[in-house]
């Protein structure tokens, strides 16, 4: 059992009861996740790898936060919620008129970002939504790919499945999500 898991556990269990000391064993490579992630988000993006990680971090431990994590899968799998629902919320914000949702942003180099990506993320949400009504352990798989960045081996240890399994997986669903959001575009 890694000390993650331990601390997990003990916190669960009310053994442990120092929530500080899980931070800096799952701090970097929760970084590292978040800027994997924020790097392929559109410019003018209004948070940065460390702000995200911390708004996630105090989600899952925050104040009265139920804490339910029995293995470091589980709370990574946690994590990628938090960070999709982070996401989620900055884009939505960005798509209200208060926030000047109707004026369209141009950065000052050539390289325009989409107009469409915003779109395109709440489709992706939506989506993901579904997916995790149908079929939990891939609604899953797709967070640890697409939102904490890690890769179909990284995600299927995680979730504790086999690689060969994760990679049938990951095909089938992209192509699903992929129907799903073209099949929005067009209602």
């Amino acid at each position: 059992m890694t000390d993650v898991t331990k601390i997990l556990v003990g916190l669960v269990e009310g053994t442990h009861n120092e929530t500080r000391d899980l931070l800096p064993l799952v701090y970097q490579q929760l970084r590292t996740l978040a800027r994997s992630k924020l790097a392929r988000e559109r410019d003018g993006i209004s948070i940065d790898a460390t702000e995200l990680v911390h708004d996630a971090f105090l989600r899952l431990i925050g104040n009265d936060a139920p804490i339910s994590w029995e293995s470091r899968a589980q709370f990574f799998a946690a994590a990628a919620e938090a960070m999709r629902r982070i996401l989620i919320e900055r884009a939505r914000e960005r798509e209200t008129l208060k926030r000047g949702g109707d004026r369209k942003r141009e950065p000052f180099h050539e390289q325009i970002a989409s107009e469409d990506s915003d779109k395109k993320l709440f489709q992706l949400n939506d989506a993901l939504d579904r997916l995790e009504q149908q079929d939990p352990e891939r609604a899953k798989l797709v967070k640890l790919r697409y939102f904490v960045g890690f890769t179909v081996a990284e995600a299927a240890q995680l979730l504790g499945i086999s690689k060969t399994k994760a990679e049938r997986s990951w095909v089938f669903t992209r192509a699903w999500l992929q129907t799903e959001m073209t099949n929005d575009e067009l209602e």
